[in-house]
C-alpha cells in the first residue's frame, strides 16, 4: 500500500495513512497528557506533604516539566518517520532541526527542574538548620 499513488492528491497512500495515524496518536497523546498532569499533581502533593514543604506551586511545575520532557521525546520520535518521507535535501535539514530544537527545550526544562529542586532542598535545609539551632539554644539555656 505504501507505493500506491493517490490520484488527485499526488501523494503515496502510505504517507497518508501514516499522517492519519500520527494525528490519532497526537490526539491520544493530548488526552494522556491531561490525565498525566492530574496524576502528577496528586503525586506531587503527596510527596510534598511527606517532606513537610509548604510551597505547592514549584513542585507541581517541576512535575509538569518532567511530563513535558516525556511529551517532547515522544513527539520528536513520532515525527521522524513522517520527516523520512520527505525529499532528501529537506529531510536531513528538518531531522537535524527537530532534534536540536527538542534537545534545547529539554535542556531548558531540566535546568528549570534543577532550579526548583535546589530551591526546595535549600529551604528544607534552612528549616532543619533553624530547628537544630533552636534545639542547641534550648540545651544551652537549660545548662
Amino acid at each position: 500500500m505504501g507505493d500506491i499513488m493517490l490520484p488527485g492528491v499526488n501523494i503515496k497512500a502510505g504517507t497518508l495513512v501514516g499522517t492519519i495515524a500520527l494525528i490519532f496518536t497526537a490526539i491520544f497523546l493530548i488526552r494522556a497528557l491531561a490525565d498525566g498532569l492530574v496524576l502528577s499533581d496528586i503525586l506531587t502533593d503527596i510527596f510534598v506533604k511527606r517532606l513537610g514543604i509548604k510551597e505547592e506551586r514549584s513542585p507541581r511545575r517541576a512535575a509538569r516539566d518532567a511530563i513535558y520532557i516525556i511529551v517532547i521525546l515522544l513527539v520528536t520520535t513520532a515525527l521522524q518517520p513522517l520527516i523520512a518521507t520527505l525529499e532528501p535535501n529537506v529531510k536531513d535539514l528538518l531531522t537535524k532541526a527537530t532534534i536540536y530544537v527538542a534537545l534545547a527545550i529539554i535542556l531548558i526544562l531540566i535546568y528549570d527542574i534543577g532550579r526548583i529542586l535546589y530551591r526546595i532542598v535549600e529551604r528544607k535545609a534552612e528549616s532543619v538548620a533553624d530547628s537544630l539551632a533552636k534545639m542547641a539554644d534550648r540545651r544551652k539555656n537549660r545548662e
